[in-house]
C-alpha cells in the first residue's frame, strides 16, 4: 500500500474521497487522510507497535489500547483488497471494547481498585461465542454438500490458504478420523458455547475443551492471528477464583482499603467552636475570617466533588452508549445470518459498518475443493521461464509447509484468494507483473528475492497450478512435500515497449472450473 507498492493507499483513498465527498473521513477513518508517504506508514507502524508494548507492560493501558486501535484501523481502511478478512473486523472489534474493559489510570496494576465493566466483559465474552456459533450456522445455511457428506476435512489440510507441516501429518489419518472432526466441529460451534450461558463450573468446562481445539487448528493451517485471538477470549471464560492460585501469593493483589476522606491541615483550629474560645481583642474578626476561610473550602471541595461526579456520569454515558450499540448491532448481525428476509431497522449497523467494532461473522461455511498456486515468472527469450519464489506459501515441492502464525503475509494470503478466481477479480496481480516487468525494488521485496540478479526480464506471466500433498510412500521416495500439474496461463504476459509502456504479449484462455 506504500507508494511504490502493488495498491497504494495514495491512489485508492483519492477515489474514495471522489466518491463520498466529506463523507469520506466516516467511511475510511483513517490516519492516511493526512499523507499515505512511506515516511507515514512507517511512523504509524512505530506509534502502533510502541502502544502495544506499553499496554502489554500495563502503562496505561485505556490510551494504549486507544492508540493501537487507531493505528491498526488506519492500516485496515486503507489497504483495502488486503485486508477485507473476518479476522481484521475481530481483532478490532476486541480492540475497541478493551477500552471500557481496561483499567483506568497510569499504572493500574491488578485493577483491583476498578473492577471491569460487566458490560465490557459480556460483549468480549459474546464476541467469541460468536465467532464459534455463527461460523456453525453459516456451514449449516450455505448447503455445502461438504459439511451435508462429512467430508469436509479431508483434505481441509492441503486446501487452506497457508498449510503447516502438521497438516501434512494430519491429512493422512484415515477418513473416520476426518469425519469425526467434522462431527466434533459443528458440535462445538453450534452446542458447546452455549455453555457461555450456564453456570460458573459448566464455564470452566468449556475452557477446558475449546482451548486444546484452538490450540490443534494453530498447529495444522496458518489462520494469521485470528485463533490467537479467538484463545484469548476464551480466557475470559475464567475468573479471579479461580485464576488466583496460580498467581504467588506476594503477587496477589490486596483488598482494596476503604477510602477516607482526607483531613484539611488544621481542621480543629477552622471550627466556629474554637474560634469562639478565643478571647483576644480582634477576636470577632478573626472568627468571622476563619468562617468565611471554612465556607470556602466547603465551595472548593463540593465544586469538585460535583466536577468528579459530572466526569464519572459522562464517562459511564459514553460507556453505556457505545456498549449498547455494539450489542444492538451484533446482535442484529447474528439475526439476519438466518432471517436475511427480517425487516430489522439497520441504520445503526451500517453506522458502524466503516469502524468494523460490530460485525458479522461465518468462518468455512463452503470448502475449497482444490489447491490452486499463482506462479509469477520472468523470463528474457519468451522461451525459458524463471519462477520469483515466494517467503511462505508453497511453491517449491520439496519445501515443507511452515508455521507463520500470527504473522499474516497478507500478499501471499490474497494470492490465495485470488488463485480461486480470475484476474480480472484481482487487480493487484497485474499491478504486480508490471512492478516485476519494472523492477521496482519495492514489489519485488513481496518476493525471497530478485532471480534476475539486480536485473528485470524481458517478460512476464502469471501462471497457475493445481496442488496435492504427496502421499506418504511419494514424500519417502522423493522426499517432496507437494506435487503438482501445470493449469495454464493465469493473467496477460506482459513485456514493456521501446516507450516502456507495458504491452500484452498473450492473453490468457478462459481457466477450467476450479474453487
Amino acid at each position: 500500500m506504500g507508494p511504490q507498492g502493488v495498491m497504494p493507499a495514495g491512489k485508492y483513498l483519492p477515489a474514495v474521497a471522489g466518491a463520498f465527498g466529506p463523507l469520506r473521513y466516516w467511511f475510511a477513518p483513517t490516519l492516511f487522510w493526512i499523507s499515505s508517504s512511506t515516511a507515514m506508514l512507517l511512523a504509524v507502524t512505530w506509534i502502533g507497535l510502541i502502544a502495544s508494548i506499553v499496554a502489554l507492560v500495563n502503562v496505561w493501558p485505556r490510551l494504549s489500547f486507544f492508540i493501537c486501535f487507531i493505528c491498526f484501523l488506519s492500516f485496515v481502511t486503507a489497504t483495502d483488497v488486503f485486508s477485507m478478512y473476518q479476522s481484521d473486523g475481530m481483532l478490532l472489534e476486541a480492540g475497541f471494547i478493551a477500552l471500557f474493559f481496561a483499567p483506568g489510570g497510569l499504572l493500574p496494576g491488578w485493577g483491583a481498585d476498578e473492577p471491569p465493566r460487566r458490560m465490557s466483559l459480556f460483549l468480549l465474552q459474546w464476541e467469541w461465542f460468536r465467532i464459534y456459533f455463527e461460523s456453525g450456522m453459516v456451514k449449516l445455511l450455505s448447503g455445502d454438500v461438504e459439511w451435508r457428506n462429512f467430508t469436509a476435512m479431508d483434505e481441509y489440510y492441503q486446501n487452506g490458504p497457508l498449510p503447516t507441516w502438521v497438516g501434512w501429518y494430519v491429512e493422512h489419518l484415515p477418513h473416520w478420523f476426518h469425519a469425526a472432526s467434522v462431527g466434533a466441529t459443528l458440535a462445538l460451534e453450534l452446542l458447546l458455547v452455549l455453555m457461555l450461558f450456564f453456570p460458573r463450573r459448566v464455564r470452566l468446562i468449556c475452557f477446558f475443551i475449546v482451548t486444546p481445539w484452538e490450540l490443534g487448528v494453530i498447529l495444522t493451517a496458518n489462520y494469521c492471528f485470528l485463533n490467537y485471538l479467538v484463545l484469548s477470549l476464551g480466557v475470559l471464560l475464567l475468573d479471579d477464583r479461580f485464576l488466583v492460585r496460580f498467581v504467588p501469593v506476594r503477587l496477589r493483589p490486596q483488598e482494596p482499603e476503604p477510602a477516607i476522606e482526607p483531613e484539611l491541615e488544621q481542621e480543629t483550629s477552622l471550627s466556629i467552636l474554637s474560634v469562639r474560645q478565643i478571647d483576644e481583642p480582634g477576636a470577632e474578626e478573626t472568627r468571622d475570617a476563619l468562617i468565611a476561610r471554612v465556607r470556602e473550602l466547603t465551595e472548593e471541595r463540593e465544586t469538585l466533588r460535583w466536577a468528579r461526579a459530572g466526569w464519572r456520569w459522562a464517562g459511564l454515558t459514553v460507556t453505556a452508549v457505545m456498549l449498547t450499540w455494539i450489542a444492538y448491532d451484533t446482535t442484529i448481525e447474528m439475526i439476519n445470518i438466518p432471517l436475511r428476509s427480517a425487516q430489522l431497522p439497520i441504520g445503526p449497523v451500517r453506522a458502524l459498518e466503516p469502524f468494523r467494532i460490530a460485525n458479522q461473522y461465518g468462518l468455512f461455511a463452503v470448502m475449497t475443493r482444490g489447491r490452486y498456486e499463482i506462479e509469477f515468472q520472468g523470463s528474457n527469450d519468451g522461451t525459458n521461464w524463471t519462477p520469483y519464489l515466494f517467503r511462505f506459501k508453497p511453491q517449491s515441492l520439496n519445501q515443507a509447509p511452515g508455521i507463520y502464525a500470527p504473522y499474516q503475509p497478507r500478499f501471499e494470503w490474497n494470492l490465495w484468494f485470488a488463485s480461486l478466481g480470475n484476474w480480472q477479480q484481482n487487480n493487484f496481480v497485474p499491478a504486480t507483473e508490471e512492478g516485476l516487468l519494472a523492477g521496482s525494488p519495492a514489489v519485488l521485496s513481496l518476493f525471497k528475492g530478485n532471480p534476475f540478479q539486480g536485473g528485470r526480464p524481458r517478460y512476464v506471466r502469471v501462471v497457475i497450478y493445481q496442488y496435492w500433498f504427496t502421499t506418504a510412500d511419494e514424500k519417502r521416495k522423493t522426499g517432496n512435500w507437494w506435487r503438482r500439474e501445470y493449469i495454464g496461463l493465469y493473467a496477460p504476459e506482459l513485456t514493456l515497449t521501446e516507450n516502456g509502456e507495458d504491452s500484452v504479449v498473450e492473453w490468457p484462455s478462459e481457466l477450467p472450473d476450479h474453487d
